[in-house]
């Protein structure tokens, strides 16, 4: 529960940042604009990114076993998205080191680039658990990118059509909050222009939403099963559907804040939703009997319990932090002549 939470959250919240990285170079169209946009995630960005280091640190006392098998088995994407997340932050802060047009256009390209990839990498991850991974009787898999390219491969590779589809409804979805975000943020030709990419993307989320939702019941029927099973799980996908048709909605009127929430309850339910299907799995194997569940992947009772200690307290200062610098930073951004 509590990696599932710091998951979500981080989601959430780097969830806009990485949207207003992807939209970076098209919402923008000159240097001041840019550096608006940059101001308008500048003062929260990596405390955002805090989130999923905290979420690995949670899943190394709560469930040993699955930090083990799922930060081995996904060596090789996890490798990438840690290059990409320095070049993403490396081209936030150093933009501005140089007054020089190629320099700053070299960043841009470069924090446009790691926000993209990142986006569709950590959609296709979610892909990877869904669909199961080549576990075996030890708890060790191993994936390379792609290997036949099925996803009813008995050893299925990171990419292939299924979790690729899962790639692009995250882009287009993040790319959607963070166009939300920056229309709040900001105010002009670039709330214009980021309503405008609300707009398309929020009816291509839509679009990807209908095809990735039975691709994955099909991919996992198992996934059905379990809200057959406990109907009270469709709240979950009600809270999705009620996001994303408020989502479209207040795209359209140009009302930020509710446009910005509601993408926001749609990631919340769609999120809560996958992990309703994949429980009690925390790691679904393609033989489902070498599967990890929230059962031979704990931790011992002591273990957790003192680890649920720790956490509590951590997470009261984290959450009474992160309500101060939205509080402190909220409202419309301003350029001025220092910082981005």
């Amino acid at each position: 529960m509590a990696v599932a939470f710091m998951i979500a959250v981080y989601v959430l919240l780097d969830g806009f940042d990485l949207g207003a990285g992807a939209i970076h170079l098209v919402a923008a169209k000159n240097d001041r604009e840019r550096r608006t946009i940059l101001r308008a995630i500048g003062p929260v960005w990596d405390g955002n990114e805090v989130w999923i280091i905290a979420a690995g640190g949670t899943l190394f006392f709560a469930f040993p076993l699955l930090y083990a098998a799922g930060f081995s088995g996904f060596y090789l994407p996890l490798i990438i998205v840690l290059w990409l997340l320095v070049a993403r932050g490396l081209s936030i802060e150093l933009r501005a080191h140089i007054d020089d047009p190629m320099w700053a256009s070299f960043w841009d390209g470069m924090f446009f680039f790691g926000s993209s990839l990142l986006i569709i990498f950590y959609g296709a991850a979610l892909g990877n658990v869904v669909r199961g991974v080549p576990l075996n009787e030890d708890g060790y898999f191993f994936q390379p990118l792609w290997t036949d390219f099925s996803p009813f491969s008995q050893t299925p590779g990171i990419l292939d059509p299924y979790t690729i589809i899962v790639g692009l409804l995250a882009f287009v979805t993040l790319i959607t909050h963070g166009a939300n975000w920056i229309a709040l943020k900001t105010e002009g030709v670039l709330n214009s222009r980021s309503h405008r990419i609300s707009r398309t993307f929020s009816i291509a989320t839509l679009v990807l939403t209908l095809i990735a939702t039975p691709f994955t019941f099909w991919v996992s029927p198992w996934m059905f099963e379990s809200f057959l099973q406990r109907p009270y799980g469709f709240v979950l996908p009600l809270i999705a559907i009620v996001g994303l048709a408020g989502m479209i909605f207040f795209s359209f009127t140009e009302r930020d804040r509710p446009a910005f929430l509601s993408s926001g309850a749609f990631i919340l339910g769609m999120l809560t939703s996958t992990v309703f299907g994949v429980y009690p799995r925390v790691l679904p194997a393609v033989n489902p009997e070498n599967s990890l569940t929230i059962q031979n992947a704990a931790a011992s009772d002591y273990g957790q319990a003192v680890g649920l200690i720790w956490w509590s307290i951590g997470i009261v200062f984290a959450t009474f932090y992160f309500v101060l610098i939205y509080r402190m930073f909220r409202g419309k951004v301003r350029l001025e002549d220092e910082g981005y």
